[in-house]
C-alpha cells in the first residue's frame, strides 16, 4: 500500500513538472507566432495543461481501465470549473472579457452538450473520436483566425523564456523545443505511474475506478491548470486564467476523449449519464451565470462569493462521488 501511494505522489509530481515544462515551451512558441495572451490561454497553454489528461486517459484505456479515462476527463472538467475557477476567483475577482461570455463559454457548453449522445452509446468509438477531433480543429482554426487580429502581448507566466518584445530568440527557441520533448517524456512516465497506482488503490479501498478517476486522478492531472490560473490571477492576467479553464474543458472533451477513442474505443459506464455528466453540464451553466455580472466597459466579472459557491459545489460533489 505505502509503495503505491508513494508511486501516486511521485507520478503526480513528475506529471506536474512535465506539463509545466511542456507549457513553457509551448507558450514561447505561441508567442513567437504573435498570439495574444487570451488566444495563447485558449489554445497553446490549454493544450499543454491538458496533456496530463491526454496521456493518462490513453494509458488507462490501453490498460483496459476505460472508467479511469472517462472519469479523468469528466472529473478534470469539474475540477477546472469548480476547483480552479472557484479558487482563483476567491483569490482575486476575475474580470471576464465580453467575448468570453458571448463566445467561448457558449462553445464550451455546446461541446459538452454534444458529448451526451456519444456517452449514451456506452462506447465512444473511433468514428466518434474523429468527429470530436474535427470539432477541435474547427475550434482552433476559428480561434487562430481571430487571434491574428489581436495585438501581440507578453505571456507573463513565462518571463524566463519570453522576451519583453514579444519575440523569442533562436537560442531560447531551441530551449523551448527541448522543454517540449523533456516535458512530454515526463508526462508519459508520470501518467503511467498514476494509472498503475490508481488501479491498485481503487481495488484496495473498494472504490470504483470511475470514482478514483473523477477525484484523485482528475485533481492530479488538473494541477497544471490550477497553478497556471492562480499565477495568472495573482499577476492580474485574468484573461489567461479564465481562458485557460474554458480552453482546457474544450480540449478535454474534443481533444483528449477524441484522440483516446481513435487509438482505442472507450467503453462508457451508463451510470455516467445520471451523475457525472449532468454535474459537468450543470457547473458549466453555473460558470456562465456567475460570470455575466457586468462591471465596466462591457466586461463582466466573477466575484469572490461566486467563486466560493463554485468551490463549495465542487467539494460537495467530490465527497458525494467518493
Amino acid at each position: 500500500m505505502i509503495p503505491m501511494v508513494l508511486l501516486l505522489i511521485v507520478g503526480v509530481v513528475v506529471l506536474y513538472f512535465g506539463a509545466d515544462w511542456m507549457v513553457r515551451g509551448a507558450a514561447a512558441l505561441g508567442q513567437s507566432l504573435g498570439l495574444s495572451p487570451m488566444v495563447i490561454g485558449l489554445t497553446v497553454v490549454s493544450l499543454g495543461t491538458s496533456a496530463p489528461e491526454l496521456f493518462v486517459s490513453i494509458l488507462a484505456t490501453l490498460r483496459g481501465s476505460s472508467d479511469i479515462a472517462v472519469g479523468n476527463i469528466l472529473g478534470s472538467n469539474l475540477a477546472n470549473i469548480g476547483l480552479i475557477l472557484g479558487a482563483t476567483a476567491v483569490i482575486r475577482p476575475l474580470f471576464v472579457a465580453q467575448r468570453v461570455v458571448r463566445r467561448e463559454m457558449p462553445i464550451m457548453i455546446l461541446v459538452t452538450l454534444l458529448l451526451a449522445p456519444l456517452l449514451m452509446d456506452t462506447q465512444v468509438g473511433r468514428l466518434d473520436g474523429g468527429f470530436l477531433v474535427l470539432l477541435l480543429v474547427v475550434y482552433l482554426t476559428f480561434v487562430f483566425y481571430r487571434g491574428k487580429k489581436a495585438p501581440v502581448a507578453l505571456v507573463s507566466e513565462y518571463p524566463k523564456i519570453a522576451k519583453a518584445t514579444g519575440e523569442v530568440e533562436d537560442s531560447r527557441l531551441w530551449k523551448a523545443l527541448g522543454l517540449l520533448v523533456v516535458g512530454a517524456l515526463g508526462l508519459v512516465l508520470g501518467g503511467r505511474a498514476i494509472v498503475e497506482s490508481a488501479i491498485f488503490l481503487s481495488q484496495s479501498f473498494g472504490i470504483s475506478e470511475m470514482g478514483v478517476g473523477l477525484t484523485v486522478v482528475a485533481v492530479g492531472t488538473s494541477l497544471p491548470e490550477l497553478a497556471t490560473s492562480i499565477m495568472a490571477a495573482i499577476r492580474k492576467e485574468t484573461d489567461i486564467a479564465v481562458g485557460n479553464v474554458i480552453g482546457s474543458n474544450i480540449f478535454n472533451i474534443a481533444g483528449v476523449l477524441g484522440l483516446t477513442s481513435i487509438i482505442k474505443p472507450v467503453a462508457v459506464d451508463p451510470g455516467v449519464l445520471w451523475l457525472e455528466y449532468p454535474a459537468v453540464l450543470a457547473l458549466s451553466f453555473i460558470a456562465l451565470l456567475v460570470s455575466i455580472y457586468p462591471v465596466h466597459e462591457g466586461n463582466f466579472n466573477i466575484r469572490r462569493w461566486e467563486g466560493a459557491v463554485l468551490l463549495a459545489s465542487y467539494i460537495g460533489l467530490g465527497a458525494w462521488i467518493l
